[in-house]
């Protein structure tokens, strides 16, 4: 029972969306990834509800699912669960993996985290960037004031005068 399983990171950020000013995962995505149906990953999720305060897991309300599925461009009619979803947050993933109890849900688990450590780190790096970028400009403000008044008269949108009607004219 030893199994390789790949799954891309891109494919984990794809799932990946920001709600409440967090990052989570949807029951439904995580199901699929863990290789079981939605019903039972919120069965397990609810025998064991006291593993999941609101820092970990939430449902997401009604005007939440309205802007996901507004975001979401594949969904069809049917398809979908008429409740509304769980979202997990990357500690109640962590969680989610010792309330399912499998190989799979352990693996899946630990790559997911892994991602959203990658993903961290990028966004750390741009914090970094900024900062540099904003340490330049402080120190050298006269070349970047020329530079970020070239770029501005570059992007402006040209005057529009009032055009000249032609054709016959009476």
């Amino acid at each position: 029972m030893n199994q390789k399983i790949t799954i891309s990171n891109e494919s984990i950020i794809n799932k990946i969306y920001v709600l409440r000013g967090q990052k989570v995962m949807l029951d439904k995505d995580l199901a699929s990834l863990y290789g079981v149906e939605t019903k039972r990953l919120k069965e397990q999720v609810r025998r064991n509800i006291n593993r999941f305060p609101k820092s970990f897991m939430f449902e997401i309300t009604p005007d939440e699912h309205a802007v996901l599925r507004s975001q979401i461009a594949t969904l069809k009619r049917g398809r979908h669960s008429k409740y509304l979803p769980f979202a997990f947050t990357e500690h109640g993933i962590l969680m989610l993996s010792n309330v399912l109890n499998s190989d799979r849900a352990i693996k899946i688990s630990i790559h997911i985290i892994e991602t959203f450590v990658q993903l961290r780190k990028v966004a750390n790096n741009y914090e970094e960037i900024l900062s540099i970028i904003q340490q330049m400009e402080s120190k050298y403000q006269d070349q970047f004031g020329e530079i970020y008044e070239i770029l501005q008269r570059l992007l402006e949108k040209p005057k529009e005068e009032p055009r000249q009607k032609i054709g016959f004219k009476k």
